[in-house]
């Protein structure tokens, strides 16, 4: 009998599709797919590869992009409820009203929002690329949405600009308390402690390393530390240990996993390769208006 890798991979053959998959979802569908990497990673894969259908194994927001970027392509999401709730926490009046009160202001959108609020934006970043675009933005108010920790942690090092917050944030990285990850360094007292910047700033300062996932991955396959405590969501671990196979990972909660990026299963996206199931369709004039701060962080990022 046929696997279902085996049924994937021909589909994905016969329809000269492409497979991106997160850093997050579970380990199978990383191995199965044609690329896996962070959200700015995978922006420019979905901006350039010349395959004529996209299958992204992620949440919505990053779909969105994907048919944003390349809105000749089939984009299709195998679970369209995989939904990111910290995308839902920008208010487009309170864009608006921001905007009225700051006359020198770009409104800089984290990637991980709908298109509706990047259609609002002037700009967006992920994790990666922040410190690098902001600090290039001529504009001294920075509003930035939606994750008020990444905000807060890109002030610290942008302290010439004025940073307005937003009230949002990651469910699985603000679960990842300084309290725990003391507990763990007790535990583990030679690993070295890695987190993502969508934790709280108390939770960052007991780190030796904060960055994007990309970043943290680097970080550890080039540490000399044997150890290491990873503060971000733990589907991460499978790339860890794939490149580090010598090296021990520990997690400082027992709850890092994103329940949105574990409902993509490899049965959902045999289903939807196999039916062309739930294609992302966006309006024209969305498409153009969200295009736009895209691009200019994929130019600004260079």
């Amino acid at each position: 009998m046929e696997t279902l890798a085996n049924q994937i991979e021909r589909l994905r053959t016969a329809k000269k599709a492409v497979i991106l998959a997160h850093y997050y979802v579970r380990p199978e569908i990383q191995d199965i797919a044609d690329y896996v990497g962070d959200s700015y990673y995978l922006s420019k894969v979905a901006s350039e590869n010349s395959a004529r259908m996209i299958v992204f194994c992620g949440v919505t927001f990053m779909g969105e992009s994907a048919k944003i970027l390349s809105p000749g392509k089939t984009v299709l999401m195998p679970d369209p409820a995989a939904e990111c709730p910290m995308a839902l926490m920008s208010d487009i009046d309170d864009i608006e009203k921001v905007r009225s009160a700051y006359s020198d202001l770009a409104v800089v959108c984290y990637v991980n929002s709908t298109a509706e609020v990047k259609a609002l934006s002037d700009v967006c970043v992920t994790s990666s690329n922040a410190v690098k675009i902001v600090s290039s933005l001529s504009e001294k108010n920075i509003y930035f949405i939606p994750d008020e920790n990444l905000g807060r942690f890109l002030a610290l090092q942008l302290p010439d600009k004025n940073f307005i917050f937003n009230d949002g944030f990651c469910c699985v990285h603000k679960g990842i308390t300084a309290e725990m990850i003391r507990r763990a360094k007790d535990l583990h007292p030679n690993a070295e402690v890695l987190i993502h910047p969508e934790c709280t700033e108390d939770a960052i300062g007991l780190a030796d390393y904060a960055g994007s996932t990309t970043g943290i991955i680097n970080r550890a396959t080039e540490s000399d530390k044997n150890e290491f405590i990873v503060c971000t969501e733990d589907g991460v671990f499978h790339q860890l240990r794939k490149r580090n196979p010598d090296k021990t990972f520990y997690t400082a909660s027992a709850t890092q996993q994103c329940n949105s990026m574990r409902r993509l299963t490899m049965e959902k996206l045999l289903y939807a390769l196999e039916n062309d199931y739930s294609e992302v369709v966006l309006a024209p004039e969305l498409i153009i208006g969200a295009g736009k701060p895209l691009k200019r962080m994929l130019e600004l990022a260079r």
